[in-house]
């Protein structure tokens, strides 16, 4: 039986191969190790809007994995938590014609915080997840976090708003192997999810489409599809459909060769979504300078303006920008080169190099 302490780790286990080698490796250097699954969803209904989340698949592969490695396993209960956190504002997101991200609200209000503030009361230690990155302690006492050796597998963008005390509570003991050493410790464990598959798409739709999942709570609303000129060209069924830079699910056929419509605006006074062809000059398309809100820093505020890095999206690459603080919760971003398509309600991740500054999203 696991003792909770100062030196007990909880894993949080999502089924995948990758928490799963994070609790082997755990295991192996520290005696009290558990682990859990976060029930954040319904209960696999075939007649529900996303009865297509394999929640039911992820837990057995995540008990099946601790009972390997020889840890204790216990499912959570976080559903309600996730639907006032993280689902509800996913839904009011595009109610307002916003590009939501739920994963980094994910980790900053439900890993990180109701299973956190979860995981603290039990009396562990620290809590520990399967994300590719790599934490630092500084001389200052303080905590600084870095992207992960592996690059192509890099999830420091995700964890853009995690505070100072919840980053000095985590471990990522994947921060410094690659994806493909990953498999390799699972196969040689004798893991069944050694080539499982990653999750791919929001994280808790499954294979459910963002659309079909968003008409379960968003009425319809048609209107005009425009474009640059104002020639109404289309009808839409909803602007929450929609977001800058989109190219599918336009239907309005471009009748012009090696020309394709993408979304360049949504006119929310007048219902109408505004269209062009794609190109470097298309209106509203490329941008250089953003307004950031809801600041967030891992560790030291951004005072003055400065030149750092930013990853605009995440598996995007690191653009070198200048960064100006308007006030407490705001900035202004101006990138060297034109950026595509960032949209409101997207996350930015700022970075001084390989390390993590904190993150905002575009207004």
């Amino acid at each position: 039986m696991i003792e909770a302490g100062s030196d007990s780790i909880f894993v949080a286990m999502s089924g995948g191969v990758d928490s799963s080698v994070a609790a082997l490796l755990l295991k192996e250097r520290h005696e009290n190790v558990a682990g859990g699954y976060m029930r954040t969803w319904h209960n696999g209904d075939a007649n529900h809007p996303i009865s297509g989340c394999p929640w039911q698949q992820d837990l057995e592969s995540a008990s099946r994995a601790a009972a390997k490695i020889d840890i204790n396993f216990e499912v959570i209960n976080m559903i309600e938590n996730y639907r006032e956190l993280v689902v509800r504002g996913l839904i009011d997101g595009y109610k307002n014609l916003l590009t939501p991200n739920p994963d980094v609200m994910c980790n900053r209000f439900i890993k990180f915080g109701a299973l956190y503030n979860y995981v603290v009361k039990k009396g562990f230690g620290k809590i520990a997840t399967g994300h590719y990155c790599r934490k630092y302690a500084n001389e200052d006492g303080s905590f600084d976090l870095k992207e992960a050796i592996d690059k192509n597998k890099d999830q420091s963008y995700f964890l853009a708003y995690l505070s100072q005390e919840q980053l000095a509570f985590a471990e990522f003991p994947l921060g410094s192997i690659t994806k493909p050493e990953v498999r390799k410790i699972a196969r040689s464990a004798g893991m069944e999810n050694a080539e499982r598959k990653d999750s791919q798409g929001i994280c808790f739709l499954g294979n459910v489409k963002i659309q079909d999942f968003l008409a379960q709570y968003i009425e319809e609303n048609p209107g005009d599809i425009v474009d640059d000129q104002g020639n109404i060209i289309g009808q839409h069924l909803g602007l929450h459909n929609f977001t800058l830079g989109q190219r599918k699910r336009i239907n309005v056929p471009s009748n012009s060769d090696f020309n394709h419509y993408v979304v360049i605006g949504k006119d929310r006074e007048h219902n109408r979504l505004i269209v062009s062809f794609e190109s470097s000059t298309a209106m509203n398309l490329y941008g250089k300078q953003f307004r950031v809100h809801d600041l967030s820093y891992t560790n030291r505020v951004i005072e003055s303006r400065c030149r750092i890095l930013a990853k605009p999206r995440y598996r995007d690459q690191s653009q070198k920008i200048y960064f100006e603080k308007v006030d407490i919760t705001t900035a202004i971003v101006e990138f060297d080169e034109p950026q595509r398509a960032l949209a409101p309600g997207q996350v930015i991740a700022f970075y001084d190099g390989e390390t993590l500054l904190g993150g905002g999203i575009y207004c």
